[in-house]
């Protein structure tokens, strides 16, 4: 009698679900993050350098994007715009993620008398208007002191979005905590007698931060939008700095005739956003397959 043989075939290799946003989201994204770190290397040099005899040139070898009305290299004030809209965007999502965490820990694992009071926080900051806000938190003036006044740059900007932003954090992680808190494990680690901070620690954190990382990635896209359209109007970063929005404002005027000075910054502007929201749904398609 013959024996018999069986064959197991050996599964296809598949790609995990996911993979090809994240690879081109962050793809993009790195490009973005090279150009900001090397940028005198690939740049004339200085973003606020004029020169007024060449004022709204054309593109060319010498100025691949052109100058602008003060005579400035359009591609050099490109490239370092992104490394304050870079920085202002990661900071402003970093700063409220941390915060809104810590509240969303404190919401989700607190009483009931607790967490009503943190949401009802929340619900009245939400309902602020954010533009309003940023432009009564860049007018704030001391009586008689100069010391209280913020106006337009990096830090009324990182305040402001630390304030508003927070509350999106601290409510995700906050669901998250009592969903993971509801699970069959979570229950039967609590009456196994496991100590509450290690379940805390190495059961429900690890399985609740999964959607506020995801977020993370979004918002620092939301936050650079946000930032330049701040800019734009004029209570953001100054219009004489390199800053995408502020570059979009301040060429405005030239748009008939110039209008790659418009063009690139928000090609910029809507590249990394893209790139930024493929990572963070590339991210979520993962969370969702596991």
């Amino acid at each position: 009698m013959t024996a018999a043989v069986l064959e197991v075939e050996k599964p296809a290799r598949t790609v995990r679900r996911g993979t090809g946003k994240i690879v081109c989201g962050g793809v993009i994204v790195a490009l973005f993050v090279l150009a900001a770190v090397f940028a005198p290397l690939i740049t004339t040099g200085d973003p606020l350098h004029q020169d007024l005899l060449h004022r709204l040139a054309a593109p060319s070898a010498e100025h691949p994007l052109g100058t602008d009305q003060l005579g400035r290299d359009a591609w050099t004030r490109l490239v370092y715009a992104a490394r304050i809209d870079l920085r202002i965007g990661i900071l402003g999502t970093v700063l409220p993620a941390v915060l809104g965490s810590v509240i969303g820990m404190i919401a989700g694992f607190g009483g009931r008398a607790l967490d009503a009071v943190i949401m009802r926080i929340s619900d009245v900051i939400v309902s602020f208007p954010l533009f309003i806000f940023f432009l009564a938190l860049v007018g704030l003036v001391g009586a008689g002191s100069g010391w209280f006044f913020l106006g337009p740059g990096e830090v009324p900007m990182l305040i402001g979005f630390t304030v508003i932003s927070w509350i999106v954090y601290a409510r995700l992680l906050r669901t998250e905590i009592r969903r993971v808190r509801s699970l069959d494990y979570i229950r039967a680690a609590t009456t196994g007698g496991l100590p509450r901070r290690r379940i805390v620690l190495w059961h429900v954190l690890p399985n609740a931060i999964g959607q506020t990382v995801v977020y993370v990635f979004v918002d620092i896209g939301l936050a650079i939008v946000a930032l330049s359209t701040l800019s734009f109007l004029g209570v953001g970063i100054p219009i004489d700095t390199a800053e995408w929005g502020a570059m979009i404002s301040a060429s405005r005027g030239v748009i008939s005739t110039n209008w790659w000075l418009v063009a690139a910054p928000g090609f910029a502007i809507a590249l990394l956003a893209m790139g930024l929201a493929l990572v963070g749904d590339g991210l979520d398609d993962r969370l969702k397959a596991a």
